[in-house]
């Protein structure tokens, strides 16, 4: 195997000997130090101008290879420097939330329930569970059946913003109103209905 650069700067001329005693040259596009795999474009073996050739060279299967011509610049342009911390703030409320939704629905969260919350969020991020109650903002909560007679101002909890109240009865409301809606639509009621069955008589 070759002795070979850590990196190849992008758009440098490389020629590489392979251990079939073939030589290759192109423009490097891409070099994967892990793999230690080059990718090399040269002119097309067709003649056209318009083609190239793709040459994937494992530097493994490589004796030798020379730099021809060096490329100005970094290898890869620089990126942005990453918040990580933000990003594991981030990451750990997502858990936490999908943990509290796994609670919810261990302890008995009802499929309305969860479309509710899901629609209360796309509109309100401060959104969570309180058991098997919705709180919002830390000002109001949602309690079974979530009706809209259900939505009340949380006693203990921030201080309270006379808009959020409204609001959260009207994202309800309209959350009612939509489901109802859905139900003619598919010509069943929004009322579940419990058939008696009667065991056969053998």
């Amino acid at each position: 195997m070759a002795e070979s650069n850590e990196c190849f700067n992008i758009g440098s001329t490389v020629t590489c000997k392979t251990c079939f005693n073939e030589d290759l040259q192109g423009e490097v596009l891409a070099f994967d130090p892990h793999v230690k795999l080059l990718t090399l474009k040269s002119p097309s073996s067709n003649g056209r101008s318009a083609t190239y050739d793709i040459h994937m060279v494992n530097l493994s299967y490589v004796s030798q290879v020379t730099v021809m011509r060096e490329a100005a610049g970094s290898p890869l342009p620089s990126l942005p420097s990453l918040n990580l911390s933000k990003l594991s703030n981030r990451a750990k409320k997502s858990i936490d939330e999908k943990q509290r939704l796994i609670e919810a629905m261990q302890s008995g969260v009802s499929p309305v329930g969860q479309k509710l919350f899901l629609h209360i969020r796309k509109t309100m991020e401060e959104v969570k569970w309180a058991g098997v109650s919705i709180l919002v903002m830390g000002q109001v909560i949602i309690s079974p059946p979530y009706q809209l007679e259900n939505v009340k101002e949380q006693k203990e909890g921030k201080e309270s913003n006379s808009k959020t109240l409204p609001y959260v009865k009207k994202l309800v409301d309209k959350f009612h109103q939509d489901q109802q809606s859905l139900s003619l639509n598919n010509g069943t009621s929004a009322t579940p209905v419990v058939a008696e069955v009667q065991p056969v008589s053998q």
